[in-house]
Parts: structure tokens; C-alpha cells; sequence
């Protein structure tokens, strides 16, 4: 196996020609790959993973992950909710917030209950059917929204109960990490975990409803002090990274609060400033695509046991989504609640931090770390083409309202 210099700016940082090497790999090879699986007529953002699998250190070995990528991919997906936040009105989302409720919630208990039975049923250590069962429970929606907007889709009803059902299974997947932690240490905590789950869910609320007045009072009496260029612009970028920060803070993903801050900023901002995030947008997001492929490793087939649970624990990721957000959606009709659970299907950030987390915790074991990065991997690369199927014959909104926002 080859390794390339810009191999080891993942891990250390050696230098910027290393850095710019990598960015290189990842960037070229993500847009060379998504071209050619749009060509063939596949959704790009495979290709885009894939291109993570082939110049990862399964394969090729020309890129390690490490806090470079990670980085990057961060950045990547808190712009990708940030330009998504942007093309959804708050009123939309209010509309079918009681569906998304009932979604977020059947999102996490299914597919915590599927992973937990698996391998109880299988004979493994009951903490560690935990952490399975937290790492099948937060959906990646970056995956989801980069389908679904690229395509025009995000008006669609269950592109908007997808969206808010993300939030809500973030914040009660998190809620699961941190009892899962506290049973892995010993030191459980229950009125600091009931707290932390409500300062989180207090905070999304004011910021989704009553943000957007809050900025359209506060934004036009800022631009008219500032002297520097671009000054909606960089306005914009200080409310995404302080939202994002405020998110962390408040005990919910940091791409929460960069969404949140999209739908702050919905309807008041000219076109030009949609045009320069979703610039930046489209220069981060392959850097998240190919760090998904990038955790791929084929020791996760070392053995014939580990191999099989891995195959095994990807229909059961997919199936616990499906079934659990589908059903939540039911009442909406077949095609809809289909949809919805497919859209949810997708694992990234969220489950490759519980996966660490366990091992950290000498939870799970090095082979159920890789089975769930394999099952991560596997989800984000079937969402792209059972969306696309999900979707077909679905048309967006005409040119004059469709939204331009346009990635892959």
C-alpha cells in the first residue's frame, strides 16, 4: 500500500504542502468520482463517499483520517444545514411539527431497540448492546439534505418533516450517548441529564421561533454601521458560528445551531449571500462526503463472525429507520411515510462519537467499533440511490421558485 505524504497531515499536521495535498486528494477525487457516477446515472454524493473508501487507508492509503478532515468535514456540514436553514421557511416546518415529533421520538426508540436486542439476542455484554443501540439512533441529515436539495426538493412535505425529525433525534440521541457514558463510568446522573435535555430543547425552541423577528430587527441596524464589505455576509457567518457554538453549549450537535441560524436568516437575505454560502458550501461539503468513506476499514472483516454481524447490522440500521420514522409518518400516506424513513436512514458524525466513545470507555470492543463505522459507511452510500427512487417522477418548484442551491 502506497502512502502519500499528505497522509500524515491527517494525523499531525507536518506542514502546509502536506495540508494542501490532502486537500487535494479528498477534494479532486470526491468531484472526479461524483461526476462519474452522475454520468452513469447514480446520485454523485456516492461517488463522492466512495472516492472516501478508495484514497482511505483501506485502499489506496493516500489519506488518514485525522483532525485535519475532521475539521473540514464539520465545517462542511455545518454549511450544507446553514444553506438548507436558508431555502426552508419556519412556518413550513411549524405546519408538521407534530409529525416531526412523533418521527424524531419512533427514530430513536426503534432503532435503539433494534441495535440492543441484536446483540443481546447474540449473546454480547448488555453495556455494550447499549452503545450499539445509541449508534443506530441519530440520523446523519446531511446526507439526506444534500440529496434532497440538490434536487429541489426541500419544499416537499417530507423533506420538511425529515429536517425537523433530525433535530428532535439529535437532541434525544445525545440524551442516550450521555446515559450510556454515565452507565459505562458508574456515575449516573439522572437530574443532570433531565437538565441538559431541557436546556437543549429550550434552546431550539426560542432560537426556531422566535429567531427570524429577533434578526430581521437586530441585522439592518448592524449593516448600516459597518464599513467593511460584504457586511450582510459576514453578519451572516458570525450568527452561524455563534449559533453553532451556542448549540454545543446548550448540549445539541453545533449543526443544529448552524441550521437553526439558516432559518433565522430565511427570506431576509438577498440572493448574492445565498450564492456565496453555497460557494463555500460546495468547497467544504466533499470534505464531509469523503470522511464518511474515509472511517471505511476492511479489518472489520477479519473473521468470519465479525463479518457476518457487520452484514447483519445493516439491515437491521436501515429497517429500525424505516420502519420506526415511516410508521410515524403513516397518516400522511404510504408514499410520504416511505420517504420520510428513507430519509432518515443515513449514519455519520453522530455515530462514528458514540462508537468512539465506547471504545474509550472499553465499552464495545475494536471489532464492534468497526462494525458500526461498516454500518455507518453502508447507510450514508444506499440513502443517495432509495432517495433517488423514493423521489422519481416528483418535479420541483418552477424556475422562478425553485431554490438554487445546488451541490454534487
Amino acid at each position: 500500500m502506497t502512502t502519500f505524504p499528505f497522509a500524515f497531515a491527517m494525523a499531525g499536521g507536518e506542514g502546509r504542502t502536506e495540508i494542501l495535498w490532502m486537500m487535494l486528494a479528498v477534494f479532486g477525487s470526491a468531484k472526479l468520482l461524483a461526476e462519474l457516477f452522475e454520468r452513469l446515472g447514480l446520485p454523485g454524493i456516492a461517488g463522492e463517499i466512495l472516492a472516501g473508501i478508495l484514497i482511505g487507508p483501506s485502499l489506496l492509503g493516500w489519506v488518514a483520517p485525522g483532525e485535519v478532515i475532521r475539521t473540514m468535514a464539520e465545517l462542511g456540514v455545518m454549511f450544507l444545514l446553514f444553506r438548507v436553514g436558508l431555502e426552508v421557511e419556519v412556518a413550513e416546518l411549524t405546519k408538521l411539527g407534530g409529525t416531526a415529533l412523533i418521527v424524531g421520538v419512533l427514530g430513536v426508540v426503534v432503532p435503539f431497540a433494534t441495535g440492543w436486542g441484536l446483540f443481546q439476542l447474540l449473546g454480547r455484554p448488555p453495556l455494550e448492546s447499549i452503545f450499539v443501540g445509541a449508534a443506530l439512533t441519530a440520523t446523519s441529515v446531511g446526507i439526506t439534505a444534500q440529496v434532497l436539495a440538490s434536487k429541489g426538493l426541500l419544499h416537499r412535505p417530507a423533506a420538511r418533516i425529515i429536517l425537523g425529525a433530525a433535530v428532535i433525534d439529535d437532541v434525544l440521541a445525545l440524551l442516550i450517548l450521555g446515559a450510556a457514558s454515565s452507565f459505562a463510568t458508574g456515575t449516573v446522573n439522572l437530574m443532570q441529564l433531565g437538565l441538559t435535555t431541557a436546556f437543549a430543547v429550550v434552546f431550539v425552541v426560542l432560537v426556531a421561533r422566535w429567531g427570524r423577528a429577533t434578526v430581521r430587527t437586530v441585522m439592518p441596524r448592524l449593516e448600516s454601521r459597518l464599513q467593511v464589505g460584504e457586511a450582510q455576509f459576514s453578519l451572516a457567518m458570525v450568527l452561524l458560528f455563534g449559533l453553532a457554538v451556542l448549540s454545543a453549549k446548550a448540549g445539541v450537535a453545533a449543526i443544529i445551531g448552524a441550521f437553526l441560524a439558516g432559518l433565522a436568516l430565511s427570506g431576509t437575505l438577498p440572493r448574492r449571500i445565498h450564492d456565496l454560502a453555497q460557494g463555500v458550501t460546495e468547497l467544504l461539503v466533499p470534505f464531509f462526503l469523503a470522511s464518511i468513506g474515509l472511517q471505511f476499514s476492511l479489518a472489520a472483516f477479519a473473521n468470519w463472525s465479525t463479518f457476518l454481524l457487520a452484514l447483519l447490522l445493516v439491515p437491521a440500521a436501515v429497517l429500525s429507520k424505516l420502519i420506526g420514522c415511516g410508521l410515524g409518518a403513516s397518516h400522511l400516506g404510504r408514499e410520504v411515510a416511505m420517504r420520510v424513513g428513507l430519509g432518515m436512514i443515513p449514519r455519520g458524525e453522530f455515530c462514528m462519537v458514540v462508537a468512539r466513545a465506547g471504545l474509550t470507555l472499553h465499552a464495545i470492543s475494536p471489532a464492534t467499533y468497526r462494525m458500526i463505522v461498516f454500518m455507518a459507511v453502508a447507510a450514508a452510500m444506499l440513502t443517495p440511490p432509495l432517495l433517488k427512487v423514493a423521489f422519481r417522477g416528483v418535479l420541483a418548484p418552477p424556475p422562478e421558485t425553485e431554490d438554487v442551491f445546488r451541490i454534487g
